[in-house]
């Protein structure tokens, strides 16, 4: 591939994203942009280690154990050769809860945290699943209750962060944990995780083959499996949600109702801020993690690929860190995955790479008696704000103007013994100017 000009998404190694300085620099842009957004609603910044032990991650339990990336040094002697006891995190909330759990007595709760890191998983590569990958999450965790007001700044906080990097239309949907265990009751399910989980299958199977799945594994009835599916399709505003579900007929389900009013609090103060590119809705069918989340659910896609993974996800849970110390903590948190917007958006074409360079000024070399006092000038630019590059050998001033060019850099600096010009490469007239005071011309400097 040495002589090939690769296009942005071939990656040398599979499932391990890299990117062009021109669309990396777009990437770094939007990270800034999201972690201004979390501080903005008061999230405080902590990073923990790439690992953390074996048993650490083991914690959360589930099928984890065959996406962990364990560590070994390849020349380790046989007398170090037993088990390996660390590895790569796979996601940021266990480290998270062993973060909360080793600094309990020094933290100020509810403690609101975001985390930016990247994250390895050991799974086949696909579009939108990698093996390394940026995640950044926002959680807030309290001492035995967590104020329902937090389920709704969670949406708020990332709509707000997705909506100012314009990543196009998104749709938030929103459910809640209640209301399938619920509905659960109220059809005589045997098993209110089974029927989530098929739910969670809703699109990806015949309509028949569900119906007879429910009726398998759930126990449920021709008729209840049809009103199962009737639920499930319901999704709106909370207002047509709230109709719906009297047309269907939900009864006797206290954590039904509970789930009900759980809804409509938190999407009371999120349907208003809804902008045209990033919009909620309560969707009943979401029924991710069932034995992980307790309350308020929630998933994001983008509009215009339906049938892409969601880029947003998290949820209401009961104890972050209940299995390294005994305490209740309960919290909810939500997980922007970046890596997976970032390359959906860059192979679709919607993202415009950036100048490759960040220099804003070339100081020409055309004399090399003449380089500390060109030195010292950069230093002046660059305190006063300005990424200044200094070519690094005396030559001909054509050579320099081209290598200028082909980076992308506006401004050229020039010394002459009469007094110091600049020349601007894409438009305007070059004159004369002066370290301590230079202005650049409109547009300004990108």
């Amino acid at each position: 591939m040495s002589g090939q000009k690769k296009r942005p998404l071939e990656f040398s190694i599979s499932g391990f994203p890299e990117y062009l300085p021109q669309y990396r620099r777009v990437e770094m842009r939007w990270l800034k942009s999201i972690a201004e957004t979390f501080e903005s609603y008061g999230y405080a910044n902590i990073e923990t280690p790439s690992v953390e032990a074996i048993e650490t991650l083991m914690a959360k339990g589930e099928d984890v154990d065959k996406e962990i990336y364990a560590l070994t040094r390849l020349a380790a002697d046989s007398a170090s050769s037993e088990e390996a006891k660390l590895a790569l995190h796979y996601d940021l909330t266990v480290p998270f809860a062993r973060y909360v759990a080793d600094h309990f007595s020094e933290l100020t709760f509810p403690f609101k945290r975001y985390q930016m890191q990247r994250v390895w998983r050991g799974e086949r590569p696909q579009e939108g699943r990698y093996r390394e990958f940026t995640q950044c999450d926002i959680d807030v965790v309290d001492q035995n209750s967590v104020s329902l007001a937090y389920d709704a700044e969670m949406l708020e906080v990332v709509m707000t962060a997705l909506a100012r990097i314009e990543v196009g239309p998104v749709l938030f949907q929103v459910s809640n944990r209640k209301l399938m265990q619920g509905v659960s009751e109220w059809l005589g399910a045997k098993d209110a995780q089974v029927l989530a989980r098929l739910i969670d299958k809703l699109g990806k199977m015949p309509r028949e083959v569900m119906i007879e799945r429910l009726r398998a594994e759930c126990g449920l009835s021709d008729g209840n499996a049809e009103k199962c599916l009737a639920f499930a399709d319901i999704k709106g505003s909370f207002a047509e949600v709230r109709a719906r579900v009297a047309e269907l007929g939900v009864t006797g389900a206290a954590a039904f109702d509970e789930g009900m009013a759980e809804l409509d609090a938190v999407l009371s103060r999120v349907e208003s801020i809804a902008s045209g590119s990033v919009r909620v809705e309560a969707d009943l069918s979401i029924s991710r993690g069932f034995d992980y989340y307790t309350g308020s659910i929630y998933e994001a896609r983008f509009v215009d690929f339906p049938g892409y993974s969601s880029i947003c996800a998290g949820g209401r849970y009961d104890n972050l860190v209940g299995s390294f110390i005994r305490r209740n903590l309960p919290g909810v948190g939500i997980s922007i995955g970046l890596t997976r917007i970032f390359t959906k958006l860059l192979k679709e074409g919607r993202i415009e790479g950036e100048r490759a360079c960040p220099t804003q000024i070339l100081m020409a070399n055309l004399d090399a008696a003449a380089g500390p006092a060109t030195a010292s000038k950069a230093q002046v630019l660059r305190a006063r704000g300005f990424s200044v590059e200094l070519y690094p050998e005396p030559a001909r001033l054509d050579k320099q103007l081209k290598y200028a060019d082909r980076k992308g850099i506006p401004y050229v600096w020039l010394s002459f013994a009469e007094g110091d010009q600049v020349k601007p490469m894409f438009g305007g007239e070059q004159r004369a100017a002066d370290a301590a005071s230079f202005v650049p011309e409109t547009p300004a400097v990108p």
